[in-house]
């Protein structure tokens, strides 16, 4: 009977060494995340008001009063929150108040999670960062794009944004309905629109390079990209107030937040190009974003060389210190390195900074599209990083401010 159960303990433990090593990486991911990760989240997610550094507020509630900034701050050290606060409205008509926890459209914040998307693909053998995008879609009208062009922008793709905007305004069609990555590829393959540039000639920003990356995401995993993405990277990293929500899914996004103009003269109407997805139509919290950036930290969605290769800059300096790697702006100097992202879409604008070395992490999303997020030199100060904006540096990466 013991040598039975002996015998049977054995090969349990070859069966789970051997389910162990034929897991796929994301099976792996999915696995890892425990009732212990779940505390760790709780504990990193503890703010006490009364430990915090008073010139954090002092400094929200003038940049609130002075340049009308409008949302919710989260500053955090060396994993934990040192200062949050939510300021202003969620809905200027009906006057409702934001709160801490309220869900913000991340606008262009949503590329560094669908560069985690694609980076998941790399890591299960399922995609090659030079695989050409014709492999996957062949009516796709552009030779010699590949992946890694589309993560670091240098495509020379054309904006599909406005593309498809012309397309509607000219045949005065229904603005309301969103429509999907996949209607817009097909519209690119019928129309053809001139690109910008031949690809991998220099860095140009643009909608289109991370609109075709979740198209890819969905082509490889047969899955919409908002299922993908809930599946592989929020549930992993215990994002439980982060989804997709496209106007091609949804009538109503389920959100209580909304964008606004300059002046707040008026809310910003979602319409047919809050359908595609990738380079934006994620929405998140302050929490869940401090969240993804402990689970980028901690190694739980990636590996470290895909990390680092995401952080590496791909294209040319700008003033010195700013470039662009996969799904990340970056800033560096001799002493600091940063990757952000900001966003600015339909009434929202956003900045989302990780100091990697430091373990600083700077989070501000709003809902008021003015030029309050150009006014946080003071802040960046307190938190103890570099100014992380571009005319702050002359062309050979001089900070202006330190000029006698």
């Amino acid at each position: 009977m013991i040598s039975y159960l002996r015998q049977s303990l054995t090969l349990i433990v070859i069966a789970i060494f051997l389910h162990s090593c034929s897991s796929s990486p994301s099976e792996k991911r999915k696995q890892k995340r425990t009732v212990s990760d779940d505390e760790l989240d709780s504990i990193a997610l503890i703010y006490d008001p009364k430990k915090t550094d008073p010139r954090y507020e002092d400094f929200v509630l003038r940049l609130h009063k002075r340049s009308s900034f409008n949302g919710n701050v989260l500053i955090a050290k060396k994993g934990k929150i040192v200062y949050q606060r939510a300021i202003g409205w969620a809905d200027y008509l009906h006057r409702d108040s934001l709160k801490i926890n309220s869900v913000f459209e991340l606008a262009s914040v949503s590329k560094p999670f669908t560069s985690v998307g694609i980076m998941m693909l790399v890591e299960d053998g399922k995609l090659g960062l030079d695989q050409n995008v014709k492999e996957f879609y062949p009516e796709f009208p552009y030779d010699s794009i590949t992946v890694r062009m589309l993560l670091s922008h240098r495509s020379g793709m054309m904006n599909y944004v406005y593309f498809v905007d012309g397309i509607w305004k000219k045949a005065k069609r229904d603005e309301r309905p969103g429509i999907t990555n996949q209607e817009v590829l097909k519209l690119i393959a019928e129309h053809k629109p001139n690109p910008y540039m031949k690809p991998d000639k220099k860095f140009h920003y643009n909608n289109s390079n991370y609109m075709v990356l979740a198209a890819i995401i969905e082509k490889i995993s047969g899955q919409k990209y908002s299922k993908y993405m809930a599946e592989n990277v929020f549930k992993p990293a215990g994002l439980k107030n982060t989804a997709v929500y496209s106007k091609a899914e949804y009538d109503k996004i389920p959100v209580d937040v909304v964008g606004h103009d300059r002046t707040w003269r008026r809310s910003v109407a979602q319409n047919f190009l809050d359908g595609p997805v990738g380079d934006k139509g994620i929405y998140s919290t302050i929490h869940d974003l401090f969240l993804f950036d402990r689970a980028l930290r901690s190694g739980r969605l990636l590996k470290q060389a895909s990390l680092d290769s995401m952080y590496t800059p791909r294209n040319e300096m700008q003033n010195g210190h700013f470039n662009y790697g996969y799904g990340w702006r970056t800033f560096e100097n001799p002493t600091n390195k940063v990757v952000y992202h900001t966003g600015w879409w339909h009434g929202f604008r956003h900045i989302y900074l990780r100091q990697l070395d430091k373990d600083i992490t700077v989070i501000l999303l709003s809902n008021l599209t003015n030029g309050s997020l150009l006014h946080l030199d003071e802040l960046y100060n307190l938190a103890g990083m570099p100014i992380v904006r571009r005319n702050a540096y002359s062309g050979n990466g001089q900070n202006l401010s330190d000029d006698d």
